[in-house]
């Protein structure tokens, strides 16, 4: 049994069926104290740095653009690490405000994804501790009515019911695997082999070294592989 799929996989395919619906902010917000980014190389191409410069002037159109780029990535990131779809949705939003406040932060000296994924990883963490500290725990409440995760195949040809079957009983145990990892190591797995981030990436928004990445990973693989192929033996009984 495989995993993880491709971007385009059974696995990782999860559909944002929400709605970021909340107004963008008209009114430039304070900005940061200025920082000197003379010595800062950027990263960015053009495309990406005409985008950012956009969103530092408050330009609302840049802003639905960059919802758009980016709201699968983040909803799907958030959706594996909380396991509630109610939950990420509003995370979601949050998420994106929390963005656009503070853009004036960002120096170019990362990837605008990664810098997009740290944002989004900081407050997932933020609210597994406040669910935890209202006695709810993250959920493994990922029925098959909310789910809506679809495999995006490449032709139009519908996939036989058996496969779509399948493909369900692949995507809930990856699921409930993730939720029975600890918020590091599920962070980690959902980075690694669902985003199918590099490395340097998991570095920059985790603030880990290499090797504890490294190792940390190891070991949720092994946990993970455990927990599903024990919920298979158990199926099959």
């Amino acid at each position: 049994m495989t995993l993880f799929g491709s971007r385009e996989g059974p696995c990782a395919s999860i559909a944002f069926s929400g709605r970021l619906a909340f107004p963008v902010p008209r009114r430039a917000v304070p900005s940061l104290p200025r920082r000197d980014t003379s010595q800062v190389r950027s990263v960015l191409d053009a495309e990406e740095r005409e985008l950012v410069q956009r969103l530092k002037l408050r330009d609302e159109a840049a802003f639905s653009a960059f919802v758009l780029k980016y709201q699968e990535r983040v909803f799907r990131l958030l959706l594996r690490m909380l396991g509630d779809r109610a939950e990420a949705e509003d995370l979601a939003q949050e998420v994106f405000i929390s963005i656009f406040k503070s853009i004036d932060g960002f120096r170019g000296d990362s990837q605008l994804s990664t810098w997009v994924y740290r944002v989004a990883a900081n407050h997932c963490r933020n609210r597994i501790k406040y669910l935890v500290r209202r006695r709810r725990q993250v959920t493994d409440g990922y029925e098959e009515g909310d789910e809506q995760s679809h495999v995006q195949a490449a032709h139009t040809r519908p996939a036989a019911p058996d496969q779509l079957m399948e493909a369900k009983q692949t995507e809930r145990l990856l699921q409930e695997g993730l939720l029975s990892l600890d918020e590091e190591q599920r962070e980690l797995i959902v980075l690694r082999e669902v985003e199918h981030l590099s490395y340097e990436e998991i570095m920059a928004i985790t603030g880990l070294p290499e090797g504890t990445v490294k190792s940390r990973l190891h070991r949720a693989r092994a946990g993970l592989r455990e927990h599903i192929e024990r919920s298979e033996r158990g199926r099959r009984r």
